[in-house]
């Protein structure tokens, strides 16, 4: 009989993989803009001097130095997690190419979960900000996809773990 796959880093063996999350795409937005505004700068001697033939090539330095900044800020967005077990939710905050800081809260510390819709933008974009309190702090999550459905996937989680650990509290006890 062999080990139980492990479905991500660092789980421990009898966690159940629940679900991952990410930020929503709008986080990424200062990517989308270091995309767009080099792009932009370098075309403008195109307008001017359109039968050059090395202002294009400037033109496409620009988007090769935007497309590189774009991809910095996809990977930074892609590789930030948030991994919800059966027992935690672990924050995968990747830092840098090399660098991630990971924090975990246990589901039995949660005090309570609450999120709210940004207005007009959040409703029409389906992003929000879910705030987890406990007993130390609050772990807040801006720009979350889907605000509500995620919310309650943390509340089903967290009593989900209340039973169970109020299962095994009352056989513990004599």
């Amino acid at each position: 009989m062999g080990k139980a796959r492990k479905e991500f880093a660092g789980q421990r063996d009898g966690e159940k993989l629940l679900f991952v999350f990410r930020r929503h795409i709008i986080a990424m937005r200062k990517g989308f803009w270091l995309l767009v505004i080099p792009f932009i700068v370098a075309s403008i001697p195109v307008f001017i001097w359109p039968t050059e033939l090395t202002v294009y090539f400037i033109a496409l330095g620009g988007l090769g130095i935007g497309l590189l900044l774009f991809f910095y800020h996809f990977l930074m967005w892609y590789y930030t997690v948030y991994i919800v077990t059966d027992q935690r939710i672990r924050q995968v905050t990747q830092k840098g190419f090399f660098g991630k800081d990971v924090v975990e809260l246990g589901l039995s510390k949660i005090q309570s979960i609450s999120y709210n819709v940004p207005g007009f933008s959040g409703e029409i974009l389906g992003f929000g900000t879910i705030v987890i309190q406990t007993y130390v702090g609050d772990l807040i999550i801006n720009k979350v996809e889907h605000p509500e459905e995620i919310y309650n996937k943390l509340q089903d989680a967290v009593a989900a773990a209340e039973g169970v650990e109020g299962i095994h509290e009352k056989t513990a006890t004599p």
